[in-house]
Formats: C-alpha cells, sequence, structure tokens
C-alpha cells in the first residue's frame, strides 16, 4: 500500500493559510498572506524536501487545487517546481467542482475518506497532499495520513487557518529528521505512532489544595479565573 504524505507551511501557533502571497487566500479577511517570504535561505530546497512532489501523485483541496492552477502552467518552462508540479497526476477533492483542467488532474467523485483509501491501495508511487488544511484534518481523523512533512516558521499569526482544529484526532508521533535553515525554520518530518498514552509528573498523593485546584477547574472548565 502506498504512503499519503502530508507537506505544509505552519506558523509557530500552527497556522498553514496563505504562506506564498498577499492575494494567495484572504478568506475570512486574513491579511498577512506571505508570512513565509523573509525567512527563505538557500539551505530551503522545496526539491530535496519533497514539497514539489517529485516521483509522487499529488492529492489536492479545492482551494490549493485553484489556487496553483491560477500560477504554476504559466511559469518559466525552467522553473524545476514548475515542471514538477504540471507534470505530476494530481488528484482533486471538491464537493463544488465539476471539472479540472490542469494538466493531468483527475476530480476525486463521492465521498473523500473511501476514494482516498482506494487510491492508497491501487498501484503507484506515494501519494503527497501539499496545503490543503481541510482535506488534512479530514484524512487526519481518518487516520489515513502515514507521514507529515512540517516545515515551522519562527512568526506567531495570530489568526487564521490552522493545520490542526478542535475536531483533530489525538495522536503520538515520532520525529523521524529535522534540519534548521538559517532563519530558524525548523523542518521536520513526523509518522503516526498510535493512541497519546498520558502521564503524569506528580510523585506523592495530591495536597487537599490540589484537590480543591482539580474540582474547581472541573467545575469551570477553563484553566482561568
Amino acid at each position: 500500500m502506498r504512503k499519503l504524505i502530508a507537506s505544509t507551511f505552519v506558523s509557530l501557533d500552527g497556522i498553514m493559510q496563505a504562506p506564498g502571497g498577499p492575494e494567495e487566500d484572504p478568506t475570512g479577511g486574513f491579511s498577512l498572506g506571505g508570512w513565509t517570504f523573509n525567512y527563505w535561505d538557500e539551505a530551503m530546497d522545496p526539491a530535496a524536501a519533497g514539497f514539489d512532489g517529485k516521483d509522487r501523485e499529488l492529492v489536492l483541496g479545492r482551494r490549493t487545487y485553484e489556487i496553483f492552477d491560477a500560477y504554476w502552467p504559466y511559469q518559466p518552462a525552467g522553473d524545476p517546481t514548475a515542471r514538477t508540479l504540471n507534470a505530476a497526476r494530481k488528484h482533486v477533492a471538491s464537493r463544488t467542482l465539476t471539472t479540472v483542467d490542469w494538466n493531468n488532474s483527475t476530480l476525486l467523485q463521492g465521498d473523500v475518506v473511501p476514494a482516498i483509501t482506494t487510491l492508497k491501495t491501487q498501484p503507484g508511487p506515494d501519494l503527497q497532499i501539499i496545503g490543503s488544511g481541510n482535506l488534512i484534518q479530514t484524512l487526519q481523523a481518518a487516520s489515513l495520513i502515514d507521514e507529515y512533512n512540517v516545515w515551522t516558521f519562527p512568526v506567531v499569526l495570530g489568526r487564521g487557518e490552522r493545520l490542526f482544529g478542535e475536531t483533530a484526532r489525538p495522536l503520538a508521533l515520532r520525529l523521524v529528521r529535522s534540519h534548521v535553515s538559517s532563519t530558524g525554520v525548523v523542518m521536520s518530518t513526523y509518522v503516526p505512532q498510535g493512541d497519546v498514552q498520558p502521564g503524569s509528573f506528580a510523585s506523592a498523593e495530591p495536597s487537599e489544595k490540589e484537590m480543591a485546584r482539580r474540582k474547581k477547574a472541573a467545575a469551570t472548565g477553563s484553566r482561568f479565573p
């Protein structure tokens, strides 16, 4: 069975919306698009990190597909990332699109979870999601993602669409490789390790004050007074 790999840029507070430019995705009034630009350096090679989908088939959500379709086919023929993305086989998940005309693109029909499950069982190269936050959240909740390739940028955005929302399935991860750029971008790859296993650092029976604190926290449902 081939792997499904999710590749994305995120801020320190988990925002993944519009990393490439101000006009990329202003959904919800987001005005900080292009937040990755000033952190780029020569060590950050999307091709070397597998961000360009080389030797893989792409899986894209509707919004990311439309952003890419309006940009990459119009880049210079000598651009290696454009050449790779334009040539790659692309599977597009959308509930609203009826056709996709970017070269080598196919529209996934029906529920995306069984569609991706079927794709994973078919022969071919690994599957890679680029961007596509809503799609990542859906497939993460269904335990279909086999690897997370995440570049974390040293910036706090405060608002915008997050990589993992409140519907995310709790999941333990194992770091398999990591590198830090000269600008502080942490480029990491994680693989799922099953359910989260909670523990405790407490070394003794809780005090009466601690028991009262727990009771208060349970009653208020908040860490704050």
